[in-house]
């Protein structure tokens, strides 16, 4: 299948979900390093801190997996996946870190989907 302007190879899209869940753990992985220190501010405990470690190295990987990715494909095909992180990081704050999960965010990651979906769908014509 060849690309075009207006659409993305399926593996390509593979990879940019790949990003976008790569990016909603990192959240989680800087919660999680943000919990586990009382002096966040000293280079000792930062330095100290693997969860942060975690983070800045998944959020590295999938920072240069999203250059790529921008150069396979126009920004406005392959931005709007990274909406995807609004539903997928309260989702995910609640599986794993037992964080409370509302309607109101639900409704709102929903909202968010639906106008991804339409701004997706105007970039098509």
């Amino acid at each position: 299948m060849e690309r075009t302007v207006n659409s993305m190879k399926p593996s390509l899209i593979v990879y940019t979900i790949v990003c976008v869940f790569g990016i909603s753990c990192g959240q989680l992985l800087f919660k999680k390093a943000a919990s586990t220190t009382n002096t966040f501010f000293s280079w000792h405990a930062l330095a100290s801190n693997l969860w942060l470690w975690f983070a800045f190295t998944l959020y590295g990987l999938m920072t240069l997996l999203w250059v790529w990715i921008l150069k396979q494909a126009p920004l406005h095909l392959a931005y709007p996946f990274m909406g995807l992180a609004f539903l997928l990081v309260p989702v995910f704050a609640r599986i794993f870190l037992n964080e409370p999960l509302s309607l109101q965010t639900i409704g709102g990651g929903i909202l968010i989907m639906l106008g991804i979906a339409l701004a997706s769908a105007g970039a098509h014509h």
